[in-house]
């Protein structure tokens, strides 16, 4: 194998396969990545057995079609300090891996192809095409909500919900839940394709950084994988195994109150209230009054912050109280610049929902105050 590539398209490829690789692996190839030099480019590929990404990068020039596998930090560390911004790279028959670039020169041991885990096949039972932006948004805002806890395995991860024409994205980790819905059309979803998924967390955090514009991404659906086709990579992960909760059990159903509030300015007076919390008492409380809302924090070991906001509020006397974190995750992953909080009682779930194409809520658990 022998070719010629630039030193920022090498670069961008292989800082978009690092997550994949992991440090710890039992098997020394999976600290490599797979090369595989075509007249159709460089392709490059890493897995860790549960997620696996293959991108496709465009050479200067192609003098030797083959393929090697590499240690994949390693050559990152390598490229990025290659003098030249065009340099070569050859691979004999003993998988040496030779790189010159001007008065510089690598010779790197490499692995044989054959001793690399196979791509998944991409043969799908059910199939469904998006935009690449719109599936972003979902994921940007419903991921934070993702649980930790790793005895609850079908919540560390996202639901997908393909039904009636939309992709449904759930994620809840018990104290709150977001959702996100997108409609995907009757041409873009066919007939008796339902089905509900979930997609664990390294490979929804791989996604985010790949998925960026208007395009399409191809969504391939298998007894227990799925795959995104974005053209020049696909993303394929094995699924979490079991049943996703009923989450519409916790989506409240009545609101007393619905309160337009300024997204942006809802958030950054939170963020400056919560610098007076601590690990123990991570706690901020909102007392809504006529036309007002106070947002304050007192903790005696700490201090106590308040800011106040005007708003159209004409209800009753409410206070409530909320882990400052969850309540300016979706703050902080909506683009919009309203957002409408939807309350019953101080005792109930508040709801945050969005004026939108793009259908999304957010339930927030409040915080009980201990006596």
């Amino acid at each position: 194998m022998k070719f010629t590539i630039t030193k920022e398209v090498l670069i961008d490829g292989l800082q978009r396969i690092q997550g994949i690789v992991s440090n710890r692996v039992t098997l020394p190839i999976l600290s490599n990545l797979l090369l595989e030099a075509t007249e159709d480019g460089l392709t490059l590929t890493v897995t860790d057995r549960e997620v696996s990404l293959r991108i496709q990068l465009p050479v200067v020039s192609l003098e030797e079609p083959g393929a090697t596998t590499l240690p994949a930090r390693r050559l990152l560390s390598i490229i990025r300090e290659l003098p030249t911004e065009e340099f070569s790279l050859e691979t004999d028959q003993k998988q040496f891996t030779s790189i010159c670039s001007g008065p510089s020169f690598f010779k790197i041991v490499g692995l044989p192809k054959e001793e690399f885990p196979a791509f998944p096949s991409l043969e799908e039972k059910r199939g469904f095409t998006m935009k690449q932006n719109e599936l972003l948004a979902g994921l940007n805002k419903t991921s934070y909500a993702i649980s930790f806890d790793s005895a609850r395995a079908v919540l560390n991860g996202i639901l997908f919900s393909f039904k009636e024409g939309r992709l449904t994205l759930v994620a809840t980790d018990g104290r709150r839940l977001a959702l996100s819905e997108a409609e995907l059309g009757e041409i873009k979803y066919p007939a008796g394709h339902e089905c509900d998924f979930i997609v664990p967390t390294k490979a929804i955090n791989e996604l985010q950084r790949l998925l960026a514009d208007d395009k399409d991404v191809r969504i391939h659906v298998g007894d227990n994988l799925v795959a995104f086709d974005l053209g020049t990579s696909v993303l394929a992960t094995k699924l979490i195994d079991g049943k996703y909760p009923n989450y519409l059990q916790v989506i409240p159903t009545e609101a007393t109150e619905r309160i337009t509030l300024e997204r942006e300015l809802l958030l950054q007076s939170v963020r400056r209230v919560s610098l007076l919390t601590n690990d123990k008492s991570a706690s901020i409380s909102l007392h809504f009054t006529e036309n007002n809302l106070d947002i304050t924090s007192n903790i005696p070991e700490v201090g106590e912050a308040k800011e106040s906001l005007a708003i159209a509020y004409k209800g009753a006397d409410l206070s409530m109280a909320f882990h400052p974190d969850f309540l300016m995750d979706p703050l902080k992953n909506l683009a919009e610049d309203t957002v409408a909080l939807e309350l019953l009682d101080a005792m109930s779930p508040g709801v945050f929902k969005i004026n939108s194409a793009q259908r999304f809520l957010y339930v927030l658990m409040p915080i009980r105050a201990s006596k």
